[in-house]
């Protein structure tokens, strides 16, 4: 029997809404919300991050044209910016009465 590839998805610790800052490429210094998540990749798709022109055909009577999209980035090129200080931090967990929530290591905020 053939193995197969089991899709496990990564425990990644940023979301959909979260201001990163890009920490390598060539976007480095950037800030951005992130726009979507792709768990199973690692990646992340940052608003005005990784911009690329795409040559899109003509399609009927709509023209070709030329449109800018960004594409995604590997998750460990960016960091969480802390909610008080607005510096790349790391993010920890704590448990308050049973829930989970997601904290700034720097200043210690809920993030």
């Amino acid at each position: 029997m053939p193995a197969t590839k089991s899709r496990t998805r990564k425990h990644l610790k940023v979301r959909t809404g979260d201001t990163v800052r890009v920490i390598a490429g060539k976007d480095r210094g950037k800030d951005g919300k992130i726009l979507r998540v792709f768990g199973d990749e690692g990646r992340v798709v940052v608003d005005g991050v990784n911009v690329v022109k795409r040559h899109v055909k003509r399609q009927g009577s709509q023209p070709g044209q030329i449109i800018e999209m960004e594409k995604s980035v590997h998750v460990s090129n960016v960091a969480l910016l802390d909610p008080e200080t607005k510096t790349p931090t790391r993010v920890g967990f704590s448990f308050d009465g049973g829930k989970k929530t997601r904290i700034a290591k720097k200043s210690g905020k809920p993030v």
